[in-house]
């Protein structure tokens, strides 16, 4: 389990006190990205850490925060609670946008599991201020009536072994109304632990950002 690096600056972000590690490329930063875990995960999620560390090679800044306090986590509604996670989310961002170091930045999303319905919901309401949502084996299902008012460009990545999720993915996608692509990583299942898989889910989530996000400053 990845702990927090040396350039990690842990931040509590309010109103709850919920704690999250705020890290930065080595150079000018081209967005911040916000992460969503899934449920039963936080933001020592070793996938998504791995995932943020490539976007800052990549050169963005990334923010991964615990969206439960530990009390909230042992009931398990709330883990499965998709307007609860998403303002909570929301929150976040509002910290992140407002934060001085975060000035001017572009804000994504990326979500995985529960935390891509999460993205998506937080994204339809704070609508032109995210430029760019990538999901990476998620439920944006889960989203429900508030898919069609997402106006960020929306990437859906699923594994080509995970039916029941890609299923899924593609009735959300037909809910969207915003600018979509889902892609399939061949041969990966639900969690992308085979060999390579994660590599790609990383490609293809830079590629997204910096296609949507360039040119379009923090509103």
């Amino acid at each position: 389990m990845d702990k927090p690096q040396s350039s990690d600056l842990v931040v509590k972000l309010p109103p709850l006190g919920l704690e999250g590690m705020l890290a930065f490329p080595n150079r000018a930063a081209s967005g911040l990205i916000v992460f969503a875990h899934g449920s039963g995960s936080s933001r020592f999620s070793p996938r998504n850490n791995f995932v943020a560390r490539e976007l800052r090679k990549a050169g963005f800044a990334t923010l991964l925060f615990d969206l439960l306090s530990k009390d909230e986590e042992s009931d398990r509604r709330n883990v499965f609670d998709i307007d609860l996670l998403s303002r909570r989310l929301e929150a976040a961002t509002l910290w992140a946008q407002e934060s001085a170091e975060q000035h001017g930045l572009p804000l994504g999303y990326f979500g995985a599991s529960t935390g891509a319905a999460a993205a998506l919901v937080a994204g339809a309401r704070l609508g032109s201020r995210i430029g760019a949502i990538v999901s990476r084996g998620g439920r944006p299902d889960l989203g429900g009536a508030s898919l069609p008012a997402v106006k960020a460009p929306t990437l859906l990545i699923v594994g080509g072994f995970d039916s029941e999720v890609l299923a899924l993915n593609r009735d959300a996608q037909r809910a969207l109304r915003c600018p979509t692509a889902l892609t399939i990583v061949p041969g990966a299942t639900h969690l992308f632990e085979e060999p390579g898989a994660l590599e790609q889910v990383v490609d293809l989530a830079a590629d997204w950002f910096r296609t949507h996000l360039a040119g379009q400053p923090n509103a």
